[in-house]
């Protein structure tokens, strides 16, 4: 994408961290083949700092919304120790295949590697990392639910791995779930986030839009577009 576009994503900025709206289908740094990256504009959102933000943590190449940004190194530092603490919280929106019965619940299943030449590709291991993920379900159509998930912890690839053990993989996933190859985009988005940067003001709070590849099966499932824009935070500062 352009990098001057990502001005247009800023969901929030102060003089401690900025929060982007990433788009789908690009990664959020450049990968050990090459090829664009998200990173590579991070320069157009310096706003007046000797240098460009960094990444405080990642998304997946294929899952939208909500990415912070430190935009010097003591902020880094900071955010970096929130993500460890479980701090900051997150919610994700997704879209997956089947769904559950209950109206909530938490999937506790640790997760390892697959093996080592699969990458990052992870599997349920009961020797693996502990691994926690709330969900509660927002509503269903034709055979797919939409579901609310709040991971509790950051294992790679955890929502989509929990998710396919439980029996409804998210749509589109070309690794878990029957996206391989198809058509369809992964319906996973880090809808909002909010990050305590500091104990005397209240979190600093965002809400990514929905993106267009999951606007028709989100409304099917029962979300109104109208209202939307509402619901997005922009808070514009230093």
């Amino acid at each position: 994408m352009n990098p001057e576009d990502l001005n247009d994503r800023l969901l929030h900025r102060d003089g401690l961290m900025l929060i982007l709206d990433k788009p789908a289908g690009i990664p959020v740094h450049r990968g050990p083949k090459g090829g664009a990256s998200l990173e590579d504009g991070f320069d157009v959102l310096r706003f007046g700092l000797p240098r460009a933000p960094a990444l405080a943590h990642r998304l997946d190449r294929d899952t939208s919304g909500c990415l912070v940004l430190g935009r010097h190194r003591k902020a880094l530092e900071k955010l970096g120790l929130l993500f460890k603490q479980g701090k900051i919280g997150k919610a994700y929106w997704a879209v997956v295949e089947g769904g559950p019965v209950e109206p909530e619940g938490l999937i506790d299943l640790p997760l390892a590697r697959r093996d080592e030449t699969r990458g990052w590709w992870m599997k349920v291991d009961p020797q693996g990392m502990p691994s926690q993920t709330r969900w509660t379900l927002l509503g269903r159509a034709d055979g797919r639910s939409w579901l609310a998930l709040a991971p509790l912890t950051g294992r790679t690839h955890q929502l989509r791995v929990h998710c396919a053990a439980l029996g409804w993989p998210i749509l589109g996933d070309p690794i878990y779930g029957t996206g391989r190859g198809g058509p369809t985009p992964l319906h996973l988005h880090a809808r909002s986030i909010s990050v305590p940067m500091s104990s005397a003001k209240p979190p600093v709070a965002a809400v990514a839009p929905v993106p267009p590849h999951m606007e028709e099966a989100l409304a099917a499932c029962g979300w109104v577009r109208s209202g939307e824009a509402a619901n997005v935070r922009l808070d514009i500062g230093t």
